[in-house]
């Protein structure tokens, strides 16, 4: 693995400072996961992406064979990212023959007054890309995305040794407070989305976005921005949708069921029978039962909402039958839920905590019941639950990086 991924900037977040990767980076150039619609070169060029090429883990520039448009000219060629301008001379890139295909540099950070843009082998200044003005959500979020996936690889129970030694009044205290910051930043991204686009798109593109489940919510987001909502109650064809964009898919390790034309299909049906969902989801959340916290029992706490039959007029009134079980949960807890709170103000914490679990990686799942978080009937497995241990891990890893 190249030494730059190990390169790490520490920034303010919303409860503290949390360290990001140049790994992370990389991967939003990946997935493209920023706002490709507005992506425009430091020096004012317009600047289009059909393939962001393939992710090098070796010596050499950070992505090779990637295929551009820079103005009206098309180009290919590699791709060299940074948080600075300046680490491309501070590397020595600009001497080094391995980067003389570099076409593109992609940074972070806006350069300071006095920072020097790249050069490239043949004097020239290199076409910049500025990322952080662009980015789709927080930056803490993308952080947060990476630890996440990491950790949640690591099977071991001494792991949970700290958080399994609190008596369990305070551990179920320790991940509401974890949980409600996630939420917070949920709503605040919900925010900064609905501030940009307004209610329909921002619904609209959410709702592409989790339907590409971990793998391709980015890739889903692009296609989200290409074609407003208004495209998917026509005669769009998912299948050359899919095949024109066949250069952002990460189909490995992606089941036949979740594959992206599945999933294009799946919205376009949905849209198709319910072209005014978005309208209808805030007539939903107008009624939806609020102001409640965390800490009730959540067996009681659904009992006493109904809450079986709230997610049943969610697949019924909002999704028109065409998405269901786990999948509808991410969909209301990751989508629907933020972006009420965010539009309307209302206080839907609770209900989010105690909605059910939708898809949570196999260690969290399992781990909850091991530390006694969650148990039979009176205290099942929730949505809040599992957000406040993986919002923990994600602290406890980031804590231990700095």
């Amino acid at each position: 693995m190249p030494a730059s991924q190990s390169h790490v900037a520490e920034m303010q977040g919303l409860y503290g400072p949390f360290t990001v990767a140049e790994r992370v980076v990389q991967k939003i150039w990946r997935q493209l996961d920023f706002d490709i619609q507005r992506a425009v070169l430091t020096d004012g060029r317009r600047l289009e992406v059909f393939a962001p090429g393939s992710w090098n883990l070796l010596g050499g520039p950070d992505f090779q064979g990637a295929r551009l448009r820079i103005a009206e000219t098309e180009v290919t060629g590699d791709i060299e990212v940074h948080f600075h301008a300046r680490d491309w001379a501070v590397h020595g890139h600009e001497r080094d023959p391995a980067y003389r295909n570099v076409v593109l540099h992609v940074v972070l950070f806006p350069p300071g007054e006095h920072e020097r843009i790249a050069i490239g082998g043949d004097g020239r200044e290199l076409p910049t890309l500025l990322l952080l003005p662009v980015l789709n959500r927080d930056l803490e979020e993308y952080a947060s995305d990476d630890a996440l996936e990491n950790i949640t690889a690591r099977a071991a129970w001494r792991r949970f040794a700290v958080l399994g030694d609190l008596p369990l009044c305070e551990r179920r205290t320790l991940l509401q407070k974890h949980a409600e910051m996630r939420w917070h930043q949920k709503v605040r991204s919900a925010r900064l989305r609905l501030e940009k686009i307004g209610w329909r798109e921002a619904a609209h593109q959410t709702a592409l976005e989790i339907l590409g489940y971990r793998f391709n919510r980015a890739a889903m987001l692009g296609i989200a921005t290409r074609y407003p909502a208004k495209a998917w109650t026509g005669d769009l064809d998912t299948g050359e949708l899919c095949e024109a964009h066949r250069a952002l898919w990460q189909l490995q390790g992606v089941r036949p069921a979740n594959h992206p034309r599945r999933r294009l299909q799946q919205y376009q049906s949905w849209a198709v029978k319910s072209p005014d969902w978005p309208a209808r989801l805030l007539l939903l959340g107008a009624v939806l039962p609020g102001g409640f916290s965390a800490g009730p029992a959540t067996g009681e706490v659904r009992a006493a909402i109904g809450l079986a039959r709230w997610r049943d007029r969610f697949v019924r009134e909002i999704t028109a039958g065409v998405v269901g079980g786990t999948r509808l949960d991410n969909l209301v807890c990751d989508g629907f839920l933020p972006l009420l709170a965010a539009h309307t103000g209302r206080d839907l914490f609770g209900l989010w905590f105690h909605w059910f679990a939708g898809d949570l990686p196999d260690q969290v799942r399992s781990m909850l019941p091991k530390l006694g978080v969650t148990e039979g009937r009176t205290q099942p497995l929730c949505h809040g639950y599992g957000q406040g241990l993986l919002g923990w891990m994600f602290a406890q890893d980031s804590g231990a990086s700095r």
